[in-house]
């Protein structure tokens, strides 16, 4: 099988590290090699600016914050996505770049020809094999990311901020967006309402229409 990058976007709360843990055992039955990992983090390099870049309080400028996020995101490349993918792994990613244009440009307003370049430069020009976007109404993402006990920094943004993250998002499951940018790969938006079950069954069907050696 051949190495797949399948990402995991949205919105907070929406359920992503949820759904990626079901998709990694569900690959696992079917016989792939899966290996799951999130942004910020993945390395040493990675779970330091992690830990600084959700730290409850922390004040970091919107640049700042934009190439703390490419650094962890270079360093994961080099250090696990890439090799991964060499020996044929199926790289489960919990959060990619979707989420620095939703967060950085739509939410921070930084300019997104600049945050573009940047991110080009962290990634290598990978390229998603697929992105689940799921898809859940602003609200109810902070009330479930609430329910899980103590917010991180990001969590806790104002509320104005979540929307604007939220509408990028919107944006970004639009087929134009797309087609302009070619470096995001495919991205299919899923609802993540309802039932953990019926969700995972939801994506289920996406990765395998875009991946289908993964169903063995």
């Amino acid at each position: 099988m051949a190495g797949r990058l399948v990402v995991f976007e949205g919105v907070e709360g929406a359920g992503k590290t949820t759904q990626l843990e079901r998709l990694a055992l569900r690959l696992g039955r079917h016989g792939a090699q899966v290996r799951m990992l999130r942004e910020p983090g993945g390395t040493a390099v990675g779970d330091e600016i992690r830990a600084l870049l959700l730290r409850p309080g922390a004040q970091i400028p919107p640049r700042t914050e934009a190439l703390l996020f490419m650094a962890s995101r270079a360093a994961l490349m080099d250090g696990q996505v890439r090799p991964a993918l060499a020996r044929n792994e199926v790289v489960l990613l919990d959060r990619f770049f979707l989420s620095t244009y939703a967060y950085q440009v739509a939410g921070r307003g930084l300019p997104e020809h600049e945050v573009r370049g940047a991110n080009a430069f962290a990634t290598g020009g990978l390229v998603p094999d697929v992105t689940v976007l799921l898809t859940l109404p602003v609200a109810i993402g902070l009330s479930r990311a609430a329910q899980r006990g103590a917010t991180d920094r990001m969590e806790q943004a104002e509320r104005a901020f979540h929307e604007r993250v939220a509408a990028a998002f919107d944006r970004f499951a639009n087929a134009a967006w797309q087609a302009e940018h070619e470096e995001c790969g495919l991205i299919v938006p899923v609802s993540a309402e309802g039932a953990v079950e019926a969700v995972e069954e939801r994506v289920w069907h996406v990765v395998a229409a875009a991946c289908p050696e993964v169903q063995g």
